[in-house]
């Protein structure tokens, strides 16, 4: 099996269903970006971040698209073309211009299939790019899926390696509901084993990345690799931490996050958006609603300072959970167990 980077498998992954489905469109803001204009095959370099090279020199510029900087315009393309029996995949280059489409977002896309009693189908889906740690400033660093989990006909997909991200987009071109898609731009250099062939990993389905029998620790998209890293130390104490990946915010795998919660009897819920309504609060109310008789001590979150992300770059690194915050809340949660 191949080392990819994660930004590999996300071309991977498209260029496969491309090839597979003539329906599956790509547009968005210089997906193509040939520097000399995107009649330009050659240069065509795919973006910033390059996670569409190549696309337009195989599939053309009727299937990939080069949009106007303009969200709501083509993010509202994006809806219609869904309705009408493509299977669009629209890049907003970062989660925080999704501001100027929330309205095609949340009252369109998110409701159009329920409102006409599933009669219209959405298959779409919206990449971006998310996350502090890039030193991009406070406009272009924020985690926002949780507010788009909080809108009901949303699926929320947050892959955390290279694996799971060429997977999870696969599953999501190929699902009929729309699906939100989000990239941390700090791990896309990450590399990992990612088959050559197409597969699935399912909607939905959390992966346990590392069993244990103290302490369950939930950590969403980059935070796992926090996770695993406290972890690892943590073991060399002989603490045994139980790390699960939830991969989906909506739908989110809440039978294995309770049955972990239920064997360990602890849980730290470790999330980079920012610490109102974000996915640890959720993860620790579903603990403590469901599981609270397991609990032998207080649910633990670790997430940043309710601030804007800073640009400096020590402040940003502050204010970024890491290993080291983990693995503290972990051992307060132990302490306050050995000591009640």
């Amino acid at each position: 099996m191949a080392s990819k980077s994660f930004r590999a498998a996300i071309n991977e992954a498209l260029k496969l269903e491309m090839r597979r489905d003539n329906r599956v469109i790509v547009l968005g803001e210089d997906v193509a970006g040939g520097r000399g204009g995107s009649a330009n095959v050659e240069e065509a370099w795919g973006g910033p971040f390059g996670m569409t090279r190549g696309l337009y020199k195989e599939f053309g510029a009727t299937r990939v698209l080069d949009t106007p900087i303009t969200e709501s315009a083509f993010v509202g393309a994006t809806a219609g073309a869904a309705m009408t029996g493509l299977r669009p995949v629209a890049e907003v280059m970062f989660v925080d211009f999704t501001g100027v489409c929330f309205d095609q977002i949340m009252n369109q896309i998110a409701k159009i299939r329920y409102m006409f009693g599933g009669k219209a189908k959405l298959p779409l889906v919206i990449r971006m790019l998310y996350g502090a740690g890039y030193r991009a400033g406070a406009q272009h660093s924020q985690c926002l899926y949780p507010i788009y989990t909080h809108l009901p006909g949303l699926k929320v997909a947050v892959p955390s390696n290279p694996h799971d991200a060429k997977g999870l987009l696969i599953s999501a071109i190929r699902d009929d509901d729309p699906v939100l898609f989000f990239e941390h731009k700090a791990i896309l250099g990450m590399k990992g084993e990612v088959p050559d062939e197409a597969y699935e990993v399912p909607l939905g389905k959390a992966n346990i990345v590392r069993a244990g029998k103290d302490v369950t620790v939930v950590a969403i998209g980059r935070m796992v690799h926090m996770a695993e890293k406290a972890a690892a130390a943590l073991a060399k104490e002989g603490i045994d931490c139980e790390v699960i990946d939830p991969r989906t915010t909506s739908p989110l795998d809440t039978a294995a996050i309770l049955a972990s919660v239920r064997k360990t009897g602890r849980l730290v819920a470790v999330d980079e958006a920012y610490p109102r309504c974000n996915m640890a609060t959720d993860i620790a109310a579903l603990a403590a609603q469901e599981a609270f008789g397991s609990l032998r001590a207080p649910v633990r979150m670790v997430s940043p300072p309710h601030v804007p992300v800073p640009f400096a770059a020590p402040l940003e690194d502050l204010y970024i959970p890491n290993a080291d915050k983990v693995a503290e809340a972990v051992r307060a949660t132990v302490k306050h167990t050995s000591s009640s």
